[in-house]
């Protein structure tokens, strides 16, 4: 079966490659710098809900999570221009699919059970005959699955999300399968119960109604170091990351990530979508980090972990915990331009947690927290910050794409009252002596481009989209080395189109 290409003029790439000024004002580049230019190449119409991709670089195969289908979609990249769909690996006798991962010739499928509050499995199948080879009992709902480096550990992310009426909320854990013996490790937090307060302090979030910290922790997204023995693991709604010793099968620690003041200049945001404008602005309004994805990279000798600082709030039938700032009452202290602040075109119309902000205690807010930090940030590996990109993002995409602005749907400007473009994913490539890091806007459905080779500052490259891609749900690079063109890949996963588009470096 062939599959509909959707030409290349389609797509838009806004690029800054690395060059210099010379004396006459001509461009020239910069010696012995590696170009980063990606641009579209082919786009694969898979339909349905498509969201986490891994690749087989021995069979040219991907394998792309499909939770319509429970199913996990198989194409052929042998030919990047005419990628072949291939038999489906069908997963619904054990539930829906939710992330793959690929080392050597096994494909793990991280499986959720059809009761969600139930334990999940992780499915290993051979990439190229696509044989199930073995089966493994996690905790519940697993998020995300990822092979170690080495091959030689399997952990996933179980996000142990509760009953929509709060009557069955499982722990969250982290579970580490030992790939050569089979054995699984399913480590949750009840450890870490004596230390609420601290990292509550710190701004760790415990919310849920009548649940225990290790209930309310909510695993989402795995990262694993170079040498195998360390993994991160964001705690999305808890606004944490914790870090595992795989060869112990401990959890370490837990980071609280605090909170990004949008008061300071370089942390400006757009908070409404009914002002009229895209303008960023300064608002006093603290950020929930509260980061989807994370990767693990080392740059000269130093281990850092990368989030997507997407942000999400819990909203179930028995609880919800988001408003609107113009339907809650403001400390008149706090807040004496409180009226001006709750008029919709200022501060009315941003989202924000009714867990936070009530510093007193009597019923009003004297602080406004709003879900994500509209940001990618680089942390070290003990979860101190290096780097935060600020308002960045918003800041290059009025600069180059006014037109996707915190868009929803297509309208500009639609999502600014709630978590602006939503960074989701974050994927990193070693391109010669560069770092490059790949950014995906789930709302803005478009890829952000930098070059982290410095961790503390780094430089934009590009913007990638493409018109008939929304919401960008994983990221893949696909090294040279690795390519079947022998080019730099990166695959974009599109989950509300249906659609999986392949840019190659030019």
């Amino acid at each position: 079966m062939k599959l509909r290409l959707i030409p290349a003029i389609a797509m838009l790439a806004i690029v800054l490659t690395a060059c210099q000024s010379d004396d006459d004002g001509s461009v020239v580049e910069i010696p012995g710098t590696t170009e980063v230019n990606f641009q579209h190449l082919s786009v694969i119409n898979a339909g349905g809900t498509t969201e986490i991709s891994a690749f087989d670089a021995n069979t040219k195969k991907l394998f792309t999570v499909n939770p319509d289908m429970d199913a996990v979609m198989v194409f052929d990249l042998s030919d990047l221009s005419s990628p072949t769909q291939l038999d489906i690996i069908d997963v619904s006798a054990i539930g829906t699919p939710n992330s793959v991962s690929v080392y050597g010739d096994m494909l793990a499928i991280a499986v959720e059970a059809s009761n969600k509050q139930a334990n999940g499995s992780v499915l290993v199948y051979n990439t190229d005959t696509q044989a199930l080879q073995n089966t493994y009992t996690v905790g519940a709902l697993p998020d995300m699955v990822l092979f170690s480096p080495d091959g030689k550990y399997l952990v996933t992310a179980d996000e142990g999300e509760p009953s929509s009426d709060y009557l069955v909320d499982p722990k969250g854990s982290i579970s580490i399968i030992e790939v050569a013996s089979g054995n699984v490790s399913t480590l949750t937090f009840d450890a870490f119960e004596s230390q609420q307060a601290t990292l509550s302090s710190n701004g760790f979030r415990v919310f849920g109604p009548g649940a225990s910290l290790a209930q309310d922790i909510e695993p989402e997204y795995v990262a694993i170091s170079d040498d195998s023995k360390t993994a991160w693991v964001t705690l999305q709604e808890n606004n944490g990351i914790a870090k595992v010793n795989l060869q112990s099968k401990q959890i370490e620690a837990i980071y609280p990530l605090g909170f990004k003041d949008h008061s300071l200049a370089e942390n400006a945001l757009d908070a409404s979508n009914k002002d009229d404008v895209t303008e960023l602005k300064n608002w006093p309004v603290k950020g929930v980090f509260m980061p989807d994805a994370i990767k693990h990279v080392a740059i000269d000798g130093a281990s850092y972990v990368i989030t997507a600082n997407e942000g999400d709030a819990r909203d179930y039938d028995a609880f919800s915990e988001e408003e609107r700032i113009k339907d809650i009452t403001l400390d008149p202290l706090a807040f004496p331009d409180f009226e001006m602040f709750q008029e919709d075109e200022n501060l009315g119309r941003l989202k924000i947690t009714t867990t936070l902000g009530d510093t007193d205690g009597d019923g009003d807010f004297d602080e406004l927290y709003a879900y994500g930090a509209r940001s990618f940030t680089i942390w070290s590996e003990n979860g101190t910050l290096v780097h935060d990109s600020g308002s960045d993002i918003a800041a290059k995409v009025l600069e180059f794409t006014p037109e996707s602005f915190n868009a929803d749907e297509g309208e500009v400007d639609g999502r600014s009252d709630d978590k602006g473009a939503e960074p989701e994913s974050v994927e990193v490539l070693q391109m010669g002596e560069r770092t490059i890091l790949f950014v995906g806007l789930e709302r803005n459905s478009q890829v952000m481009v930098y070059d982290i080779s410095i961790p503390t500052a780094p430089e934009f490259i590009q913007i990638l989209s493409r018109s008939g891609d929304d919401a960008p749900e994983g990221v893949l690079a696909i090294s040279a080395e690795d390519s079947p063109s022998e080019k730099a890949l990166l695959v974009v996963t599109n989950e509300a189109s249906g659609t999986i588009s392949i840019y190659q470096n030019n």
